[in-house]
């Protein structure tokens, strides 16, 4: 009897631990009303490779659509506060894994990674908690192919043909090399080998094609672009050309405002009429009757970033015509703007000076004050400017180009006391 008597008090001295215990093990999950965003570190992912997305989540936040860096990304609005540290995350993906699967909040936030693997597509990425949910989309491997460039080594063969190494670069919408696609070769005469070859780190995939004619060579990136229609680019290497042996650009990645030489080699017994170099941002220059095997040179500054493909185009005395083309990539001019005083006083002059345009061709400086006077225009990267009057004051400079178009843009903030 005392011994049954003791288990009873032992299991009613158990039950609360058992309720504590079972407690700790329900997950602490984000309260209702709030909001999850995913934050992915790019909009698309190669293949086998790995992409870090943030996912923060607040209290009373409102979601609003059209953010971030992958598609169908959400993000939060209003004064809401991040949830609980510890709050349990969860996370789905249609495409490869995410890790860890689960994760707890720290300051509203945690990081997981998308690992993909070797299939391509659109990857949705799901975050969950309690009632509040979020997806991204990041297109994987070749469905975030945007672009295919072909370029040939060398872009002419003589007479009796001869082989040329073919590059294809593949990049997504933001410019980005996709490495880990297949690239498919052809070409409507000669051979081109290998037929199919996987793009590396850099987004480039190398075949060879031999032909003792003419030909196109062209390379496809299948299962990209929107409904997975393929991607394709094309490359013509002459045999016997209409005279021209070569057309470089030197250099071929440079900023923007700075010159660039672009260079046009005849055959050797050529003799054309004129050659018109376009440079692909919609303006271009004739070099007139070329003959022999002279290079001719002509430069050209570009206004803006961005990928240009310039193209020489020989017309000969028969009449006919032919063109070369090479790819020049534009940054932005990194201009900077200083002051010889971070602090300035009232009627003390302070310098400001333009930095970061070595190398480019600058024909003016506009500097703008919100001070009430104006602009003022300068030859030199240099300015004294006094204030009259204490507070914050903004003060601007634009770099304008020898063409006439703007190249670059800077800005600072004093507080004149």
């Amino acid at each position: 009897m005392v011994a049954h008597r003791r288990c009873v008090i032992l299991s009613l001295l158990l039950v609360p631990l058992a309720l504590v215990a079972a407690c700790d093990k329900v997950p602490l999950l984000a309260p209702t009303g709030s909001v999850i965003t995913l934050i992915p570190e790019a909009n698309s992912a190669p293949l086998n490779g790995q992409i870090p997305i943030v996912a923060t989540v607040i209290e009373n936040g409102v979601a609003s659509a059209g953010s971030g860096a992958g598609s169908g990304v959400t993000s939060t609005t209003g004064a809401g506060t991040p949830v609980q540290n510890g709050t349990l995350i969860t996370f789905t993906t249609t495409i490869g894994r995410i890790e860890p699967s689960e994760a707890r909040t720290n300051n509203g936030q945690v990081t997981v990674q998308l690992i993909t693997g070797g299939a391509s597509g659109t990857a949705v990425i799901t975050a969950y908690s309690g009632g509040a949910s979020s997806t991204a989309q990041i297109k994987v491997g070749a469905a975030s192919v945007a672009s295919v460039n072909v370029t040939t080594t060398p872009q002419s063969l003589g007479s009796s043909g001869g082989s040329v190494q073919v590059q294809a670069t593949v990049a997504d919408t933001g410019g980005s090399a996709v490495s880990g696609v297949a690239v498919t070769f052809s070409t409507d005469k000669g051979s081109v080998s290998p037929s199919t070859a996987t793009t590396d780190s850099n987004g480039v995939a190398n075949a060879t094609l031999t032909t003792t004619a003419t030909a196109k060579v062209t390379a496809t990136v299948n299962g990209a672009g929107t409904g997975s229609a393929p991607v394709t680019a094309t490359a013509t290497i002459t045999v016997s050309a209409f005279g021209l042996s070569g057309f470089t650009a030197t250099p071929n990645a440079t900023t923007a405002g700075t010159p660039v030489a672009f260079s046009v080699t005849p055959n050797t017994n050529a003799n054309l009429l004129n050659v018109r170099v376009n440079f692909g941002d919609g303006s271009s220059t004739d070099l007139g009757a070329i003959s022999g095997a002279t290079a001719v040179q002509t430069s050209h500054a570009y206004c803006s970033p961005g990928t240009y493909t310039a193209t020489a185009t020989a017309t000969d005395l028969a009449g006919g015509s032919g063109s070369l083309s090479t790819t020049v990539i534009i940054g932005a001019l990194p201009i900077t703007l200083s002051s010889s005083n971070g602090t300035p006083t009232v009627a003390s002059p302070v310098t400001f000076t333009a930095g970061g345009v070595t190398g480019a061709q600058v024909s003016r400086y506009v500097w703008t004050f919100d001070d009430g006077t104006g602009t003022q225009t300068t030859s030199a990267p240099q300015l004294s400017h006094t204030f009259t009057s204490r507070g914050v004051k903004n003060v601007r400079v634009d770099v304008f180009g020898v063409s006439g178009c703007e190249i670059g843009t800077a800005a600072l903030q004093l507080d004149v006391q």
